[in-house]
């Protein structure tokens, strides 16, 4: 179960927008995070709590297929992104990085910046904690499921290997 505040950004976000291309110099996660959503918000990433949640409208992702977006969004401390859709490489990098995403354009219309969410990942039901509505959420594939189970595609590919997995 995932719990946190929302925040709402529109249509289109795209990966430079997420993650702009002049930090794109390291792959640290810390660093990334620092600069998450910097440039449509500036204080976006001081101001979020662990475990709050992006909640968007179309085609969130589109732009470049950098793995440094997912990997800036998760680090942060964003535990879910829930958006109208999502662009298709972003959507895979999310998973192979272990970032939970949801696709849900009545969620999306029902969640207001500040509400609390509340989302069930294996049923995919989105709660407006703050209004006391439901969602449903496009499903997650089994597989898909399995890898934000283990944290990502590396760390899935190390457990099916029988190697120490590390996050």
């Amino acid at each position: 179960m995932i719990e946190g505040k929302a925040w709402v950004f529109g249509d289109h976000i795209d990966t430079d927008v997420i993650i702009p291309a002049r930090y794109l110099n390291t792959s640290d996660p810390e660093e990334l995070g620092r600069h998450c959503m910097e440039d449509a918000d500036p204080d976006f990433a001081k101001k979020i709590v662990k475990g709050d949640i992006i909640v968007a409208g179309e085609n969130f992702g589109c732009g470049s297929s950098r793995e440094h977006a997912p990997i800036a969004i998760k680090a942060a401390g964003i535990s879910c992104v829930i958006a109208k859709s999502f662009a298709r490489i972003f959507y895979r990098n999310s998973f192979n990085m272990g970032l939970p995403i949801l696709e849900s354009p009545e969620a999306v219309e029902g969640i207001k910046e500040g509400d609390v969410v509340r989302v069930d990942l294996s049923t995919g039901t989105i709660e407006n904690v703050s209004s006391g509505k439901s969602f449903k959420a496009v499903p997650i594939p089994p597989f898909m499921q399995e890898l934000l189970e283990v944290g990502g595609l590396m760390p899935y590919v190390a457990r099916k290997m029988g190697l120490e997995v590390r996050r």
